[in-house]
């Protein structure tokens, strides 16, 4: 058994986006002011705007790969929008790469072709920086919106494989009404504490994939973050829309003083 990082609640790169879109742009807007008014120090800055737009896109891209591979839930919408997300604005930053290696054997300053290509990575990054926002608001990426008493954030692997039960929690280590995402094999399942005791339950929403261990949990009842749709988490059953159909349920144990998922 061994613990999995996460970095739910840590919105790193929209801090840092506000950088490369401000030295792109301004890149753009020096080159092709230069040209116009043959202005030579101008094609220069808007070279070294250039080369700092594509670091700091680059650096703000690490923290966007981390949320990218563990926190955007598998076979979801979310995980299909964040995969165009980053191939757009990949995208953006290579055509800025191959227009600034270009530009250098450009001692007359950028022509038609370099401003093309600087224009047309501008209108990547604005349609990235839309399908960010989307991921942020509505999927929720990189936004600790856990509600009051949820407690703090766990996530944990467990191996199946191993000749051992598969010891998914401490008997007191949640309270009433608070989850956790275990990872088991390539499944994601939730644990939680209800009154009754513990239970445990898919982590995907059917309706879009959402994950169920960032909603709610009350009485009972799960709620998905994205689209409001509930289920019971003792019988699996869908009690609310837009989800029709119910999610798989497991069973567990209390064995001692640890609560045991029985696959």
């Amino acid at each position: 058994m061994r613990s999995k990082a996460s970095f739910r609640g840590h919105p790193i790169h929209p801090a840092l986006i506000p950088f490369p879109f401000a030295f792109l742009t301004s890149a753009f807007l020096f080159d092709a002011a230069g040209r116009i008014a043959d202005r030579a120090t101008w094609w220069t800055t808007g070279g070294h705007l250039a080369a700092a737009g594509i670091v700091t896109a680059l650096l703000a891209a690490v923290p966007g790969v981390i949320d990218y591979l563990y926190t955007v839930p598998p076979r979801s919408t979310g995980k299909r929008r964040a995969t165009r997300h980053m191939l757009v604005n990949l995208t953006a930053v290579a055509l800025v790469a191959a227009a600034w290696i270009a530009r250098r054997d450009m001692p007359a300053g950028p022509n038609t072709l370099i401003l093309g290509l600087e224009l047309a990575a501008l209108g990547l990054l604005i349609a990235g920086g839309w399908m960010g926002g989307t991921l942020v608001n509505r999927n929720q990426i990189g936004v600790d919106h856990r509600y009051a008493g949820a407690g703090k954030w766990k996530e944990q692997t467990l191996d199946p494989g191993a000749n051992a039960p598969l010891i998914a929690a401490k008997a007191d280590e949640l309270k009433v009404d608070q989850m956790k995402l275990l990872h088991v094999g390539d499944r994601r399942i939730v644990l939680a504490r209800t009154e009754q005791g513990y239970v445990a339950f898919d982590d995907r929403c059917p309706h879009r994939g959402g994950s169920l261990a960032g909603g709610s949990l009350m009485c009972g009842t799960v709620q998905c973050p994205w689209h409001g749709s509930q289920f019971d988490v003792r019988t699996g059953t869908a009690k609310a829309g837009p989800a029709d159909r119910s999610i798989d349920t497991y069973r567990v144990e209390a064995r001692g003083d640890s609560i045991v998922l029985v696959m």
